[in-house]
């Protein structure tokens, strides 16, 4: 595995207004959907005197990717190095015309579990890499999607110390039926349906059913992949009950992209976390950013030094 350590140009001029990064690169372990996508971009934003690593997961799109850094920015005054990952399929690692994650919004259960999966992938490496230069423990923090991705890389890597997700949350029944985000994933579904024949909420939902009464009764992490149909084995809610690191959760009380049930899901099923209510929005949760950053920056001290 090589690490390449340089300092090129952003992928946009937003992200220009940060001084103060390095940005990493390494090889992606798996052979993606676009050669864009083969290497791995990693935002590292130093602290002058560091006791904690942070790996801080965007949400879809492209949009979020700059407003999302000030975080990687601010955590600086908290001592918190932080390492700011591009997610497969967005920014650089995106095709020029794309929104970003396009090969995210999928009505296949078995294309989504793959994409989902290199995600993860993406995140450990980016842990391999953390390890090769610093003995600090480190710790991970996902908004939104990225919240997703980091709640199935917490039950299945243990380096991993910590972890806050914010403005997320699992149960694909209700993500991609009451979520204005998907929107689109809707007029596929019933345009050409997938491969375990879900064309509407309905059959959905008795898709589901069983697997959902078997759920909360796995015993390994191994089993989630014995579900069917297949979407369970990228659902964060699968995952949560694998979580054995303390988890700090910020949930948006009018947050309607994250519907309040998908919300629940996910927080119901995590053993350690404590929830933080944020009276905002999914977007303007940004808002609030200051109060995030404080009560994440508490959260990490609390946990990672005791």
């Amino acid at each position: 595995m090589i690490f390449e350590y340089d300092r090129q140009l952003p992928f946009n001029e937003e992200i220009r207004r940060f001084e103060e990064y390095d940005l990493i690169s390494f090889d992606a372990p798996y052979e993606p959907d676009i050669l864009e996508s083969k290497r791995i971009y990693v935002y590292r934003f130093r602290t002058v005197k560091p006791w904690m690593n942070l790996i801080f997961v965007h949400g879809i799109r492209n949009g979020n990717i700059p407003y999302l850094m000030w975080f990687g920015e601010h955590f600086k005054n908290f001592g918190i190095e932080t390492f700011y990952l591009i997610l497969p399929y967005h920014a650089q690692r995106a095709k020029p015309d794309w929104m970003g994650g396009e090969p995210f919004f999928s009505t296949s259960p078995s294309f989504c579990n793959i994409r989902f999966h290199q995600a993860v992938k993406d995140v450990r490496r980016t842990v391999d890499y953390i390890e090769v230069i610093s003995s600090l423990p480190a710790a991970i923090m996902g908004f939104s999607f990225g919240g997703m991705i980091a709640t199935m890389t917490l039950a299945l890597e243990k380096r991993i110390k910590a972890g806050i997700l914010a403005f997320s949350g699992g149960d694909w029944y209700w993500i991609n039926w009451y979520s204005p985000y998907t929107r689109s994933i809707r007029e596929d579904y019933a345009r050409q349906g997938n491969e375990i024949g879900c064309r509407d909420a309905r059959r959905c939902f008795e898709n589901r059913r069983e697997s959902l009464e078997t759920l909360d009764k796995l015993k390994q992490i191994e089993e989630i992949f014995s579900l069917n149909p297949e979407c369970f084995h990228y659902d964060p809610m699968s995952y949560a009950r694998f979580v054995e690191q303390p988890v700090l959760f910020f949930q948006g009380l009018f947050d309607r992209v994250i519907v309040r049930e998908a919300s629940d899901q996910l927080f119901e099923r995590l053993p350690h976390a404590r929830k933080v209510l944020i009276p905002c929005g999914h977007k303007s949760s940004y808002m609030f950013r200051r109060l995030i950053a404080r009560r994440v920056a508490s959260f990490l001290r609390n946990t990672l030094t005791k």
